[in-house]
């Protein structure tokens, strides 16, 4: 057969010699223009029947994803390394806040207080008739002397064990304690002991705190040990008196909110630098039965500077020195507007040399009422021998004040 004779091609200059190339030319029109092509294009590759030809192995998507989880991790490093590093931001010149070292915090915050004291606080156990009886307590010194309350270990053998923050333990002994101020004071037995065991506590005043000052409570309560709760102080001064166990115990207490539980008596009561002011005793409760009361957000702690010296006193003597003023208040006075009568003024003792008689009753020490009798006592313990308080008192109807310069007394 001869071969087909090639159609003929319009004229360059034709109008419609670019005919083929309109988009809006009809493909089903019966007039046509044929444009020879310059070669063949090749024949297209026909797609493999079903079930024929090489399968995309499971191995291959594994490593896909591989990959891609790779990468992924990979992006993310650098992510990671560009914000916490400073280097760049993804955000271009205004990275949106800031970025502190993990696990850092500012020296001042509860966090950073509670990793520097912690190693400093035990808690104490001790075998009391047939049952133990577990407290708190902290260092005081680098040979091992630890203060706590003495109703923790009043009526133990003399033997106890310390329980240390990262639970190592050491035994201890009762060096000494006094009942009515119910501060005693403990000795470890270092032996075996790593040598930095042993971190004494920094002493705070107690007398500089505020109303409203942060204060942070730690100890054992309930058995829990190294538990750390935080308040504020409620009130200062507030005259306490118990009697757990027959003893009256009588002190000028700090009032705090932060949570304390049975098992944190004894336990330091540290200000905001982290310095302990207060020694954590009592708690205001509704309960009627000691076993279950709890927390509600009254508790009492020692101040410091009293029980410090009661502390120094007890591993220098072996006891207490007791601040009194030379009186005995009358049990019996009640009266709305408050006050304690004095029953009776010791001969020449400080109230007497101060011109304080049988009758007068006492309105206020160094500014802070008097409500009850006991509390005259609960806050002359506050001071130390030698020192000099204001007492205001009513005579009759006449309100007086005198200056009464405290004396240990002789017991």
């Amino acid at each position: 057969m001869p071969p087909a004779q090639p159609r003929p091609q319009p004229a360059a200059s034709s109008w419609w010699s670019d005919a083929l190339a309109d988009p809006w030319r009809d493909p089903d029109a019966q007039v046509v223009v044929v444009k020879t092509p310059v070669e063949e294009p090749p024949e297209l590759e026909k797609p493999p029947p079903p079930g024929q030809g090489p399968r995309v192995g499971i191995g291959l998507v594994l490593i896909v994803s591989i990959v891609t989880a790779l990468l992924a991790g990979a992006l993310g490093g650098t992510l990671g390394y560009v914000f916490a590093g400073g280097g760049g931001s993804i955000l271009g010149n205004s990275p949106l806040g800031s970025d502190p070292p993990l696990n850092g915090r500012a020296p001042d915050t509860v966090a950073a207080l509670a990793k520097k004291v912690l190693p400093s606080v035990v808690t104490i156990s001790m075998r009391v008739g047939a049952g133990t009886s577990l407290g708190s307590g902290f260092v005081v010194s680098a040979d091992g002397y630890v203060i706590t309350n003495n109703h923790v270990v009043q009526g133990g053998n003399g033997s106890a064990t310390v329980r240390f923050s990262d639970a190592s333990v050491a035994p201890a002994t009762v060096v000494g304690g006094d009942d009515e101020s119910d501060i005693a004071v403990l000795k470890i037995n270092t032996a075996g002991l790593p040598e930095d065991q042993l971190k004494p506590v920094e002493f705070g005043d107690s007398d500089q705190l505020q109303v409203g000052d942060p204060v942070v409570a730690i100890g054992s309560p309930l058995g829990l040990t190294s538990t750390v709760t935080f308040g504020v102080v409620s009130y200062l001064d507030r005259p306490i008196r118990t009697s757990e166990g027959g003893t009256a115990r009588y002190y000028s207490a700090i009032q705090t909110d932060a949570a304390v539980n049975q098992g944190n008596s004894g336990g330091p009561l540290f200000d905001g630098a982290g310095r302990v002011v207060g020694i954590n005793s009592v708690i205001g409760t509704l309960s009627e039965d000691q076993a279950t009361a709890g927390n509600v957000g009254l508790a009492f702690a020692i101040p410091i500077n009293h029980a410090r010296r009661v502390a120094q006193d007890v591993i220098n003597t072996g006891k207490a020195r007791r601040t009194v003023m030379g009186v005995s208040p009358d049990p019996s006075y009640r009266n709305p507007a408050g006050g304690a009568r004095l029953a009776s003024v010791e001969a020449n003792g400080p109230a007497a040399g101060a011109g304080l008689h049988a009758g007068d009753v006492i309105l206020a020490v160094n500014g802070k009422p008097v409500e009850e009798f006991w509390d005259l006592t609960a806050l002359i313990r506050k001071y130390a021998p030698g020192a000099v308080v204001e007492v205001q008192y009513l005579r009759g109807t006449t309100k007086e004040k005198a200056s009464v310069t405290l004396v240990a007394d002789a017991k």
